[in-house]
């Protein structure tokens, strides 16, 4: 493949994620947002947020950018309720951000994870489940699934203390989904994360919006911001600089990328002879497109998993069934009970063979009664009947006729 350039700077693709429809319900409003922090005499310290004002709509990948100190974290405790604004108004779902109920639709994973470190994951999950009052089957069924998710089911009876900066990450990440909320606020959440892990969160993030979340993401990584936001804001001294979708903010209007297969040497002659007399030649680039370093390293990786083992987190993992969105099916106890209590069921072979005895004393007790000169009145056939009823039955019927003979 051969890439042609007429200017040195070139347009991107952005993630799949800019085709994707969002809504126009807004989830996050903030108007006029300012922050000012204060020393002990009540003297204005630093303004950490200046006049800001955005909307983030449902179903939307909305990215937060900007060096440090110049406002993120601020807005998103806000946002949270964790911080009172000193001037401006924030709504979320149309309530304050202290509004009690609101705050069971958000999860949030902070800069820093902050876990208990003598619980081990699954009681770190089953804690903060209980938070959200989940029901103890709903959690337990939430907990193996978010596991299985961040690739810690096979670690999950260690210590989140013994656990890496990364593996932490993880864990961190699956506490912000046990209640399956409809507002996501990620601060920096593929800091310390290997390539692997920060590709399936990308995909996570990419999974939540499909499903109509709303995900509100920090980051100083610019490229997992341009694999999965729809829309960005870029901070700088605490007031927004620009804000935008990826591709308004990237387009490149007065240059042009074209991509080709292999071409013979007089066709690649004539093409270059064609640009060069509209653009002249200072403007020219020829080059070789070649794939990402993340796209090399998850190749690399995902051929080892074929022949080596790992006991560390592990990956490829589908996202939680119930994150997805999905219906699960009956468990196996629950098939099993459906099919005992099913009406007009059919008998099984076990219950055939085992009904044969019944036929076996049927007869006997009809003989002994032909000998005694009496026919039998026939009964009603009934299907598979226990045994101990057709013996009662059977003797009750003796007794009758018996009876009416004498």
């Amino acid at each position: 493949m051969v890439a042609i350039e007429t200017n040195n700077v070139t347009s991107s693709t952005t993630s799949s994620g800019q085709q994707r429809r969002v809504s126009d319900d807004i989830v996050v409003s903030v108007r006029g947002l300012t922050k000012i922090f204060k020393d002990f005499w009540g003297r204005p310290k630093a303004r950490a947020v200046d006049n800001v004002s955005f909307d983030v709509r449902r179903g939307e990948v909305f990215g937060l950018l900007g060096p440090n100190g110049s406002g993120k974290s601020t807005t998103v405790k806000m946002i949270l309720g964790l911080l009172y604004p000193t001037k401006g108004i924030i709504e979320v779902f149309g309530h304050s951000p202290r509004h009690v109920a609101t705050k069971q639709r958000i999860g949030y994973l902070p800069e820093e994870s902050y876990l208990y470190r003598y619980l081990d994951s699954a009681e770190t999950l089953d804690f903060f489940g209980n938070l959200f009052h989940l029901p103890g089957k709903e959690r337990r069924k939430r907990i193996e699934q978010l596991l299985e998710m961040v690739g810690l089911a096979e670690v999950r009876r260690r210590t989140v203390g013994e656990f890496s900066k990364g593996m932490q990450r993880r864990i961190g990440l699956a506490q912000a989904l046990i209640n399956d909320p409809d507002l996501v606020l990620l601060d920096e959440p593929t800091s310390g994360l290997d390539p692997i892990g920060c590709r399936e969160v990308k995909d996570l993030i990419l999974a939540l919006a499909r499903r109509g979340k709303t995900v509100i993401l920090s980051s100083h990584l610019l490229a997992d911001v341009e694999d999965v936001c729809d829309r960005v804001v870029i901070y700088y001294g605490g007031r927004i600089q620009a804000i935008g979708t990826l591709k308004e903010l990237l387009a490149t209007p007065d240059a042009i990328r074209i991509t080709t297969p292999i071409l013979s040497r007089e066709t690649m002659k004539r093409v270059l002879d064609i640009i060069r007399e509209e653009v002249g030649d200072g403007k020219l680039e020829v080059d070789t497109p070649t794939q990402n370093l993340e796209s090399y390293f998850l190749s690399v990786v995902e051929r080892a998993k074929q022949s080596e083992t790992t006991s560390g987190a592990t990956s490829g993992h589908r996202v939680a069934a119930y994150l997805r969105g999905e219906a699960e099916g009956p468990s196996a106890a629950e098939r099993v009970l459906e099919r005992l209590t099913l009406p007009d069921k059919k008998p099984e072979p076990q219950q055939v063979a085992a009904a044969a005895p019944t036929e076996k004393i049927d007869s006997a007790k009809l003989d002994a009664l032909v000998e005694a000169g009496k026919e039998p009145t026939p009964s009603p056939r009934v299907e598979t009947p226990p045994p101990e009823d057709v013996l009662e039955k059977a003797d009750k019927k003796l007794s009758d006729l018996l009876g009416d003979k004498s």
